[in-house]
């Protein structure tokens, strides 16, 4: 199976871009399941029922989101309707929606995605690790899922690493969001599991983690709010990871870190 994760989109530069690129980047890379985070898409915070609609059509299976999941408050009711959007599993359990779901390929394979939220530099969460031990309960990779797709939306790159090897061999694929700065790492883990600390974000590289730099640094600078955070608008560059996984195992073959557009240097799976 060949899989693709996207990170973060920001803003209007960061979805337009994912939007006009993701169809020809499917059909490029023979990708045949897709993954999101589209928690920053509209306007840098929380994502609409428009964007999700948008995101499908151009190729996206499934979107994931991360602490900024219900910021857009007039379409907080899509996460109930929606099961193709993910919130963390770890939420509380009366938040809207789901931080799973087994879904098909284009080949009719089970591909189960799991949404988790880390609790380090984060606001006050339930445990990340029991939460995806619950969602993995009874689910064995090869078995009942043909691929595992784990979105781990975290601060900390110790706790990254400790969750892709605490889910090493019972999933396909562990990534990073949240931070929005591309990792190095992608790699194959001992078990099979392809890893990657973090996908970096789909969004403008001149710019404070996908932000307009003037608050960013006026904040900074002298320690008080001068007024609210804006996506940049400059060229996006769209960051994710390409995976190949053995058929009968479901462990990845091959990972690959992709980079287009934008600043930042081009990375392209052979």
């Amino acid at each position: 199976m060949r899989i693709a994760v996207f990170g973060d989109v920001v803003g209007r530069s960061g979805r337009t871009t994912l939007l006009e690129r993701l169809p020809g980047l499917r059909r490029k890379l023979s990708l045949d399941f897709v993954v999101v985070n589209a928690e920053n898409a509209a306007g840098g915070f929380g994502v609409t029922r428009r964007i999700c609609e948008d995101l499908f059509e151009a190729g996206a299976d499934v979107l994931t989101t991360g602490n900024h999941a219900f910021d857009q408050r007039e379409d907080i009711a899509m996460f109930d309707r929606e099961t193709r959007l993910l919130r963390p599993a770890n939420f509380p359990s009366s938040n809207p929606g789901r931080g799973s779901g087994m879904f098909q390929d284009s080949e009719g394979r089970n591909v189960l995605v799991v949404h988790i939220q880390g609790q380090r530099g984060m606001a006050p969460i339930d445990d990340p690790c029991a939460a995806v031990d619950r969602e993995l309960d009874g689910i064995k990779l090869g078995r009942e899922a043909d691929a595992i797709i784990v979105d781990f939306h975290a601060e900390a790159t110790s706790e990254k690493y400790s969750m892709g090897h605490h889910l090493d061999g019972r999933a396909s694929v562990i990534v990073g969001t949240h931070t929005h700065v591309p990792t190095a790492d992608d790699q194959i883990l001992p078990g099979g599991a392809a890893y990657i600390t973090d996908l970096g974000m789909c969004g403008d590289y001149d710019s404070v983690i996908g932000m307009e730099k003037s608050e960013p640094l006026h904040r900074f600078v002298s320690k008080m709010p001068g007024g609210r955070f804006s996506p940049a608008t400059g060229a996006a560059t769209i960051c994710g990871i390409f995976v190949e996984t053995d058929p009968k195992t479901g462990h990845a073959v091959k990972a690959s870190a992709i980079r287009t557009g934008g600043r930042l240097r081009g990375l392209m799976p052979e």
